[in-house]
Order: structure tokens, then C-alpha cells, then sequence
């Protein structure tokens, strides 16, 4: 058979989408970012999409929608449309600063613990620790020693967050670490640690991807209930949940003023929801 006569095939094999594009893909995967794309994107364009100040004052108080109050005002009188965009700004920028902070120590008590046997019983302690407090009587005992404001919410954030990525990390290493190639790498001279670091790692951290989602879910809901308690971010600066505080006294006549807050709210912790749920599916297919 010539060359020329070798037949070409017409279309080249797809190659195998990665879990976590076929997660981010999937109809879950779309919605979630959608959903959290939209709200960011508002968020992030909050200067240009309005003109605003989100804290100032005027004598338009609790006004409904109008043409140049989308939202309305609240009862300083203050635009609720930029108060509401700014606050998802502030939500989303805490929740990005302190689930990074609560990964990173998580994960590296996690490898502590898997690597050094003393100090893995110590480490599920101080898990369970951290876990016997629920979220919100944790954010009061720091906001108790530390007072309200920006970096106490991270630092429950980041607190609450560092035993599920502890744990869920530990649990995947000591699952590899007695893989084959984990074994033969032992055999072959490597040290504890260069296996540790080298080959069970990077074979460990798929559920954290599941987990970040889920961890930045929880953060947007420990900020407003904290700030819903007014333990978090203080007026006049807006947030979501100090906002939502704010209108509880005029739901009855008011309706409208909870109504943006609660919807960015819910819009952000379903989209990570569905995120982290779609992110799961798609790792373990």
C-alpha cells in the first residue's frame, strides 16, 4: 500500500476532558458560575455601574425603587443600589482572604500530622477542638477579645474552615501514602518526607478543590450572620449582612429594602453550592 493510499481518518480523537473541567462543564457547573460570576462581576464593577457614595447621607429617606435609587434608599437616606454592590465587593474580598488563610493551615496540619505520627493524635485534637464550637459562638468569643470589624471575620472565617480542610486532606494522604508507587518510592531510598511532599501530595489535593467551594459557600454566610449580629463589619461600611440587619425594622412597610441584599446573598452561597456539588460529581466519574 502506497502513501497515498493510507487512508486519513476525518476527524482527530477528542482528547479526555480534565474532572475539573468536566465538573465546571456540567449543567450543575454552568449555573453555579453563572450565578457567582454575575454577582462578582456587579460587585467588582460597583464604581462604574454607579455613581453613588454608599455612605452618603441624604434627607431621601426609605424611598422605594426609582429611577435614580434602583433599589431605593435606606433610612439615612443612603443609596441602597451602591450600598448593596460595595457590600458584595467587601463580602467577596473577606471570603477570599480568609479561606486561602484557613486552607493553608489546614492542609499543613494535615501534613504534619501524616508525616510526624506524635503529632496526628495533637492535630485531631485541636480539630475537634475547633469543631465543638458551632460558627456562630466561635465568632462571638473572638469578637469578644478582638471586637467587631474586618479582620475578626477573617479570622472566623479562616478558623472555621481549617478543620474541614485539615481533615479532608489528611484522610486523602493516608489513603496514597500506601498506593504502589508511594511503596516503591520508600523502597527506592526516598525519604518520608520527599514521598510525602514529591508523590502523595499532589495525589491528595483533588477533594480540597470540592472543599474550597464549599468553604467560600460557608464564608459568605459566617460574614452575614455576623454581621446580620453586629459582631462584623460596622456601619457605615456596607456588607450584605449589615445590610439585611438594617431592614428588619422596616420589613413590614419596606419590603423591598431586604429584598437586593438577600437575593446577592442566596445568589452567592447557591452558586458555590452547586459549584462544590458539581466539582464532586465531576472528580469522581
Amino acid at each position: 500500500m502506497t502513501a497515498s493510499t493510507v487512508p486519513i481518518p476525518s476527524t482527530l480523537p477528542r482528547r479526555r476532558r480534565g474532572p475539573l473541567l468536566t465538573g465546571l462543564l456540567s449543567p450543575r457547573g454552568l449555573s453555579g458560575l453563572a450565578l457567582v460570576g454575575t454577582v462578582a462581576l456587579a460587585g467588582l464593577l460597583a464604581p462604574l455601574l454607579t455613581g453613588a457614595d454608599p455612605t452618603a447621607q441624604s434627607a431621601q429617606a426609605l424611598l422605594g425603587p426609582t429611577g435614580a435609587h434602583p433599589f431605593g434608599t435606606d433610612e439615612l437616606g443612603r443609596d441602597l443600589f451602591s450600598r448593596v454592590l460595595h457590600g458584595i465587593g467587601t463580602d467577596l474580598l473577606i471570603s477570599l482572604t480568609a479561606v486561602p488563610i484557613g486552607a493553608l493551615t489546614g492542609s499543613a496540619l494535615a501534613l504534619l500530622a501524616a508525616g510526624t505520627r506524635w503529632a496526628d493524635p495533637v492535630v485531631q485534637r485541636l480539630f475537634d477542638l475547633v469543631l465543638a464550637f458551632p460558627g456562630l459562638i466561635l465568632a462571638l468569643a473572638v469578637t469578644a477579645l478582638l471586637g467587631p470589624g474586618r479582620w475578626p471575620v477573617v479570622i472566623v472565617i479562616a478558623l472555621a474552615e481549617v478543620p474541614g480542610f485539615g481533615r479532608q486532606l489528611r484522610a486523602g494522604l493516608l489513603v496514597q501514602r500506601e498506593r504502589d508507587y508511594a511503596l516503591a518510592a520508600r523502597v527506592g531510598g526516598a525519604s518520608r518526607a520527599r514521598v510525602l511532599l514529591r508523590h502523595v501530595l499532589p495525589n491528595a489535593v483533588d477533594p480540597l478543590i470540592v472543599q474550597g467551594a464549599i468553604a467560600l459557600s460557608l464564608a459568605v454566610f459566617i460574614e452575614g450572620a455576623m454581621s446580620f449580629l453586629g459582631v462584623g463589619i460596622r456601619p457605615p461600611e456596607p456588607s450584605l449582612g449589615g445590610i439585611l440587619s438594617q431592614s428588619m425594622a422596616y420589613l413590614s412597610t419596606h419590603p423591598t429594602y431586604a429584598a437586593a441584599p438577600l437575593v446577592a446573598v442566596t445568589a452567592l452561597v447557591l452558586g458555590f453550592t452547586l459549584i462544590a456539588e458539581a466539582l464532586n460529581r465531576g472528580f469522581r466519574r
